[in-house]
């Protein structure tokens, strides 16, 4: 508010000091005129104003135009008086900009309406999906457990993953419907190599693949630490996805000045770069080879969660051969913060450069 009330006083101070040049250097009548017209049309262009005011300062604007170009004309004794003809012309310009703007305006109202329905919609399918997911989960469980070593049991497995399955796209759509609402992030001081290391060790066994993880940089970075750690699941997930048994795995945090950047790489098959730019898009699959399976979710919820904190999500090569996913984050703070070393064990320390078991 403070901002745009210095604008509107920064262009009154304009229109005046152009009113008196108008007024008193008859000689230079155009100037001022010409520069009071455009002013308004491009502000205007920048600020809507609603119709009332619209129509009043347009009238005030042509009285006081009007009035100067007469009083010049008198005031020369020579012609002039014909340059009048310019305030309907110039009326003509500024509805022009009116008419634009306004439709502008309207056009963002209706794409911030269906942003907002589609984000509505997700946030309440996937409430309504939680309750009836969980009933079947149990259900399938309890099915696969009483009938262990059967083919009935070996279906209820099948069904039951498949329940994880929807359950990961439901948690996933909730995440994005609300990741632009104001309480979406509960920020706090973290190391960043704790980040990291904490994200390798729980996916390092569950899969046979050479695990890497490099840390370039100490100190600690203000995110959301369960949501950032969606995005690197997500990241790690991906990259599992598009590698076999053996191939390598890595997971670098380093700093950029005040900001903290966290990449994903693998020794996979990589992404055509005609291809880039739409992995970050939703329900889309064609990132890498085809058959790669997935909701589609995974990296559109990376790109909300890095955006949503302040920073950004890319996709490049890696030096391995395979693809490189890269989260950049503000708010970085290099050296060890005094709170966290004492929860950050010894053996982290020694985890740079190395494999993880």
């Amino acid at each position: 508010m403070v901002r745009r009330y210095w604008q509107d006083v920064g262009l009154g101070a304009f229109w005046a000091a152009n009113v008196l040049v108008l007024w008193h250097l008859t000689s230079w009548t155009t100037v001022p005129f010409h520069f009071i017209w455009v002013s308004l049309t491009l502000f205007y262009g920048f600020r809507v104003w609603g119709l009332r005011l619209t129509a009043v300062v347009l009238s005030v604007v042509c009285l006081i135009t009007g009035v100067g170009l007469v009083h010049a004309a008198e005031a020369t004794g020579g012609p002039g008086i014909d340059e009048l003809t310019e305030i309907p012309l110039m009326s003509a310009m500024f509805l022009a900009m009116v008419w634009h703007a306004r439709r502008r305006e309207a056009a963002l109202v209706e794409v911030r309406r269906a942003a907002e329905t589609e984000r509505s919609f997700a946030r309440d399918a996937s409430h309504l999906l939680r309750t009836p997911i969980a009933v079947a989960r149990g259900h399938a469980d309890l099915i696969r457990e009483s009938h262990i070593g059967t083919e009935t049991g070996d279906d209820a497995a099948i069904v039951l993953h498949e329940l994880e399955q929807l359950s990961r796209i439901s948690h996933r759509l909730l995440v994005l419907a609300a990741a632009g609402h104001t309480g979406f992030l509960r920020p706090e001081q973290i190391e960043l190599e704790e980040l990291v290391v904490d994200s390798a060790r729980r996916w390092g066994a569950t899969a046979d693949r050479r695990w890497r993880v490099d840390i370039e940089a100490e100190g600690t970075v203000t995110v959301d630490v369960e949501q950032i750690g969606q995005a690197l699941d997500a990241l790690v997930e991906n990259a599992l996805r598009f590698t076999a048994e053996g191939d390598a795995i890595s997971i670098t945090a380093r700093a950029e000045g005040t900001r903290a950047v966290i990449e994903v790489g693998d020794s996979g098959c990589g992404i055509d770069p005609d291809r880039r730019p739409e992995v970050f898009e939703r329900f889309t699959r064609a990132g890498r080879a085809a058959g790669g399976g997935g909701a589609g979710l995974g990296l559109p919820l990376v790109k909300a969660i890095a955006e949503a904190h302040g920073g950004s999500a890319e996709v490049g090569d890696s030096p391995m051969g395979g693809a490189l996913f890269r989260i950049t984050l503000p708010g970085f703070e290099p050296g060890a913060s005094d709170s966290l070393l004492g929860a950050i064990r010894e053996d982290r320390r020694s985890s740079r450069q190395k494999t993880v078991a």
